[in-house]
């Protein structure tokens, strides 16, 4: 008697094993994109569309930009003091209001349709004057005049254009994480 009871209790744990090892298949097979898609979303999408648009961007691109910067929180501040989605130092913001003619306060760059407007034209510009993604993601990171100066100096670029080794260790890591972000982003959503 005692043996059938075993029998019955080990072919009820190996069946719970078996059910359980299934499940975790499955949530791996069909749900492995929807996990990744909760840690990638697609928050704001219409104003991305829109200003990626207009400012001729990858949606990629905006996305991972903002994932990596704020993690899609409208209200982030860094600890330089960058605010909003796409994390704007509040000088930078004033400065591309001169391109703009608008006279916005630097707490409007909480607001995300400010945020990824501005950080828009910000990448749109710095993509329009650097060839190279990752070189204007330096840039966007660290600033123009550190990357144009990096530019200079042949141990960071061979031809003057394309960084080819980024010197500083926060603004690799940051190119690194983005430029991978934007592979998330084109293979979950097709964009």
């Amino acid at each position: 008697m005692k043996k059938a009871s075993s029998k019955k209790a080990s072919f009820k744990f190996a069946m719970l094993i078996i059910t359980f090892v299934l499940i975790i298949f499955l949530v791996i097979f069909w749900g492995y994109k929807s996990v990744i898609k909760t840690l990638y979303p697609k928050k704001q999408a219409t104003l991305v569309e829109k200003y990626a648009t207009e400012y001729e961007l990858d949606e990629a691109l905006v996305y991972a930009v903002i994932k990596t910067e704020s993690s899609f929180d409208e209200n982030a501040k860094s600890n330089v003091g960058a605010l909003g989605l796409t994390q704007i130092m509040p000088e930078t913001f004033q400065w591309l209001q001169t391109k703009t003619g608008e006279q916005l306060e630097d707490k409007e760059l909480y607001n995300a349709d400010t945020s990824i407007k501005y950080g828009c034209l910000l990448l749109g510009m710095l993509m329009g004057e650097f060839e190279d993604t990752q070189t204007a993601l330096a840039a966007y990171h660290a600033g123009r005049g550190s990357v144009n100066n990096w530019l200079k100096n042949p141990d960071y670029s061979k031809d003057g254009k394309v960084l080819d080794k980024i010197p500083t260790q926060d603004t690799a890591f940051y190119v690194h994480k983005v430029t991978k972000a934007i592979s998330i982003y084109k293979n979950l959503y097709d964009i």
